[in-house]
C-alpha cells in the first residue's frame, strides 16, 4: 500500500469501497456496460454485425481506439474459437481485457523509497480540482497518523493560496505559503526546509495549474523538481496528475503533454461521480501505462479514494 494503515478507518472501510465507487459509477455503468448489453442482446447470437457494433459502441465511450482495438482483438480471436457464443461469454471477456489494462502497471504492494520526508508533487490544469485533490490527500494522510506539510507554491493563483489555507485548517495539516507572485520554487525550498526542522512525514506540493501546451511553465515544474532533489534525496517521490473525467479524451492529450516534463508517476481522477466519461482511465492506462493512485468521487473530505482495479471494474459489470 502507499502507506502502512493506522487504527483509523481508512475512507473506503467506512463506505465499503465497491459500493462507493459503483454509486459513483452509475453514469459511466450506463454509458458503457448498459449499452454493451444492449448490442450484445439485439440478435439471436454473436455475429460479424454484432460484433461491428460493439466496437463502436466501445468507442463511443471513450475507451479510445487501441483499448477498443484490444477488447476486439481478443473478442474476435475467442469468438473464432468458438469460446464466445452468448452475451455473457462477451461481457466477461470485455471485462477480463480491461481489468487488465488497469492492472497492468500498479502494483498492489506499491511503496514509496525510503525516506525520512515523502516528497509529492501535484500537477495539473486549472479546473481539474487539484488543489481540493490536494486537501483531501492531506486529510487522509493526517486520518493515518502522518504528520502532513501542505506547500502553497502555486503563487500565481491567490485564490488557490487561499482555498489551501482552508484546507490544510480542515484537514490538521501544517501549511506554507508565501506572497503572490514569489518564485514557486522558492516557496518550496522553505517549505523543504520547515518540513526537515518540524519532523514532517509526507510534503504536498501544489503546483500552478497550468496547460500541457506552455512550455515555459512546464518547464518552472521540472525546475521545481530539481530543487527538491536538492533538498531531500530521490524527491519528488511522487508525481501525481490530476485529470478531470468530464474531459474525456481531452485527458489524455493533458497525461501525454504532461509525460514529457514531469515524470509522472500515478493519477489521480476527479469528478467521477459526475460524469459519463470514466472510460477514461482505460484509454490513459492503456496509451501510457501510469497507474491510477486515487480517484475523486464527491466533494468531501472522504470522497477521494485509493483506486482498485478490481473495485473499479466490478462496479461497472456486477
Amino acid at each position: 500500500m502507499l502507506f502502512n494503515r493506522s487504527s483509523k478507518d481508512t475512507p473506503e472501510k467506512k463506505g465499503g469501497l465497491f459500493e462507493r465507487m459503483k454509486k459513483a459509477l452509475g453514469a459511466t455503468k450506463e454509458n458503457l456496460v448498459s449499452k454493451i448489453e444492449a448490442v450484445l442482446s439485439s440478435r439471436p447470437g454473436i455475429d460479424e454485425k454484432v460484433l461491428d457494433d460493439l466496437e463502436g459502441t466501445l468507442l463511443g465511450a471513450d475507451l479510445g481506439v487501441r483499448v477498443t482495438e484490444r477488447v476486439m482483438d481478443a473478442i474476435r480471436t475467442q469468438h473464432k474459437k468458438q469460446l464466445i457464443r452468448t452475451p455473457d461469454d462477451a461481457k466477461a471477456e470485455i471485462r477480463k481485457q480491461l481489468l487488465a489494462i488497469l492492472s497492468a502497471r500498479l502494483d498492489p504492494d506499491h511503496s514509496l523509497p525510503d525516506s525520512p520526508i515523502q516528497v509529492w508533487m501535484v500537477v495539473g490544469v486549472n479546473g481539474t480540482g487539484k488543489t481540493t485533490t490536494i486537501g483531501k490527500l492531506a486529510a487522509r494522510m493526517s486520518a493515518e497518523g502522518k504528520h502532513v506539510l501542505v506547500c502553497a507554491a502555486d503563487t500565481f493563483r491567490p485564490a488557490a493560496i487561499e482555498q489551501l489555507t482552508v484546507w490544510a485548517e480542515r484537514s490538521g495539516a501544517q501549511l506554507i505559503k508565501s506572497k503572490p507572485g514569489v518564485d514557486p520554487s522558492a516557496v518550496l525550498h522553505d517549505a523543504l526546509s520547515a518540513a526537515s526542522a518540524r519532523a514532517v512525514d509526507v510534503v504536498i506540493i501544489d503546483t500552478a495549474g497550468r496547460l500541457h501546451t506552455k512550455s515555459n511553465l512546464m518547464q518552472e515544474v521540472d525546475k521545481m523538481r530539481r530543487v527538491a532533489g536538492r533538498k531531500i534525496p530521490g524527491a519528488p517521490h511522487e508525481v501525481l496528475l490530476v485529470i478531470d473525467a468530464t474531459t474525456g479524451q481531452n485527458g489524455l492529450t493533458q497525461a501525454q503533454g504532461f509525460m514529457k516534463f514531469t515524470g509522472i508517476t500515478g493519477l489521480i481522477v476527479t469528478k467521477l461521480d459526475g460524469t459519463a466519461k470514466g472510460g477514461i482511465l482505460f484509454s490513459i492506462c492503456q496509451e501510457l501505462g501510469i497507474p491510477v493512485r486515487f480517484i475523486g468521487v464527491g466533494e468531501s473530505l472522504e470522497d477521494l479514494l485509493e483506486f482498485s482495479p478490481e473495485a473499479f471494474v466490478d462496479s461497472l459489470f456486477v
